[in-house]
């Protein structure tokens, strides 16, 4: 909190009146930014969804940050590698480094390598709106493969959107995502729900955490703004490693409950990350059949925040944020810079995000 004591502000020689200071222009700044994010509805035929949001509004609480003499820049990404935790949904993946080749007649020598698998579904990465669709009714799993009636963000259709089994994403692929730089909120539920401890699998952030979390941190003043990326600090990537010899991490997570997605859909940010793989909670046997999702989830909807943010809301999402750093010097505001590679089709990339922000400690 930033409530101190007269004695504690006179030995810090000027400290409180800098914070004090540092947080009237943030104030400001915000003030400011409301008149200049837009708010949906988005025009016809939409495909960017809440990241419409992006522009002169938060452009302008990112420039505070950026402003600050005492500002740093954090990784948010995991280092990537053939050793890292791999996702159970994709193939194999793997870097094969070339030899160094050297060009005939020239003084030139360069080293390349090769990619397989899904890279834009591994490691800290961003979902494309076409990541997911949605039935209008559960599929008994027997019957004829029912992909053909899907349908996706902005009422598009299978034959929108993927109109044969190889084909790109026509609509809703990850280029048509804008570079994502706004502000920033990280909520530390490793401290204020785990009371220290990482979250276990299955676990929830409801919509009355993110509440109770906004307050106790500070931030009750400023709260969830249209236009933000909201970082949720669960304690799960702590448990990240390269080599990953455990094979643990992309089995169960803690993640956000339905009501907390919707919550967030109604706030209008443009997008979520969580140091998980899946944002969604999952119990441990779940991926495997022998569990069912956690309590609350709705029917049918096993990933019920992926269905609501992305084919509901628009809203992306950044799976395997690194986030233990910037919880560390709590950073709770930041601007933030999420550049995904512009892949005709993809339905998501992998990114390197960033967060520009003031160390409290």
């Amino acid at each position: 909190m930033r409530l101190m004591t007269v004695g504690v502000c006179a030995a810090l020689a000027g400290g409180c009146a800098t914070n004090a200071m540092m947080e009237a222009a943030e104030r400001d700044a915000v003030d400011r930014s409301k008149t200049l994010v837009p708010a949906p509805p988005w025009p016809a035929g939409d495909e960017r969804g809440m990241a419409n949001a992006i522009g002169a509004g938060t452009f302008m609480r990112c420039a505070h940050f950026l402003a600050q003499p005492n500002a740093r820049a954090y990784e948010l990404s995991h280092v990537r590698s053939n050793t890292m935790p791999m996702s159970p949904f994709s193939g194999p993946y793997a870097y094969k480094f070339n030899p160094t080749a050297v060009l005939p007649g020239t003084v030139h020598a360069f080293n390349t390598e090769t990619v397989t698998g899904e890279p834009q579904a591994q490691g800290t990465q961003i979902d494309a709106l076409g990541h997911f669709a949605y039935l209008k009714q559960p599929w008994d799993g027997k019957s004829p493969n029912p992909a053909a009636g899907a349908l996706y963000y902005g009422g598009y259709t299978q034959k929108d959107v993927k109109p044969t089994p190889d084909a790109f994403l026509h609509r809703l692929g990850m280029e048509k995502a804008p570079p994502l730089v706004t502000s920033a909120v990280l909520l530390d539920a490793k401290s204020r729900l785990g009371k220290g401890r990482a979250l276990a699998a299955g676990a929830l952030v409801t919509a009355k955490d993110i509440e109770a979390m906004l307050k106790a941190q500070g931030l009750e003043w400023r709260g969830i703004l249209p236009g933000d990326v909201l970082y949720v600090y669960t304690g799960w990537g702590d448990a990240w490693r390269d080599p990953d010899t455990e094979k643990v991490y992309y089995t169960k997570a803690p993640g956000l409950s339905y009501d907390a997605a919707r919550y967030l859909a109604e706030k209008r940010v443009v997008a979520v990350g969580l140091d998980t793989p899946f944002v969604d909670p999952v119990n441990e046997g779940q991926l495997q059949g022998k569990a069912g999702p956690p309590a609350g989830t709705p029917p049918g909807t096993p990933f019920a925040v992926h269905h609501h943010l992305l084919t509901e809301a628009g809203i992306h999402h950044i799976e395997s944020a690194n986030l233990g750093e910037l919880a560390r010097d709590k950073v709770w505001t930041s601007c933030t810079m999420i550049l995904p590679l512009r892949e005709r089709g993809s339905a998501g990339s992998p990114i390197r995000p960033v967060a520009i922000g003031v160390p409290a400690r």
